[in-house]
């Protein structure tokens, strides 16, 4: 397993930060929050990134083409949402780290016509980063903020810039 980046202390703090819009409230408001969005905004593709976070959008009708997940919630195991996708890829991930393995399956997903689920051995926080960069322009990618909500952000020319400019202050780090 080669690790790509490594989050360095001084970045932790700048990522506990919404990404996008930060989407507060309980979990009908959130949705119907989110929902509306979607009906206005008709992104290319929605990218779901934790478990419940996925779990709910898929409970609220809303079906991501890409989820993102690490079977755990607040970084405590738990067992498997049954979320149903056409095709599923493990990768290793481990906290605080994007490896070229988890990067490349991120990006390798947008290439399919089908729902496709990523399910991660390790943390798939930073991932979020590569969903942003490697996304349809416009889509949306969804993540929680822990005790908050939901962060929604559209992956803009923008977005895809500020993200790509995190990742190159990020670690680069040589390959095991």
């Amino acid at each position: 397993m080669s690790v790509a980046y490594n989050l360095p202390s001084k970045l932790r703090r700048k990522l506990k930060k919404p990404l996008g819009e930060l989407i507060c409230g309980s979990f009908n408001e959130t949705m119907d929050r989110l929902k509306f969005l979607v009906q206005t905004e008709k992104p290319p593709c929605v990218v779901s990134v934790g478990d419940v976070v996925s779990k709910n959008l898929m409970e609220s009708q809303i079906h991501p083409r890409l989820l993102i997940l690490d079977n755990k919630v607040m970084r405590l195991n738990i067992k498997p949402f049954p979320l149903e996708a056409e095709e599923e890829r493990h990768v290793k991930n481990p906290p605080g780290t994007i490896t070229f393995e988890a990067f490349n399956a991120v990006r390798e997903a947008f290439k399919a016509n089908h729902r496709v689920k990523v399910v991660v051995e390790g943390e798939e926080d930073l991932l979020a980063l590569a969903a942003i960069l490697h996304a349809p322009l416009n889509s949306i990618i969804v993540y929680g903020q822990p005790r908050k909500g939901i962060v929604v952000v559209k992956a803009t020319q923008q977005k895809k810039a500020e993200v790509a400019e995190i990742l190159k202050a990020m670690q680069s780090v040589a390959k095991d």
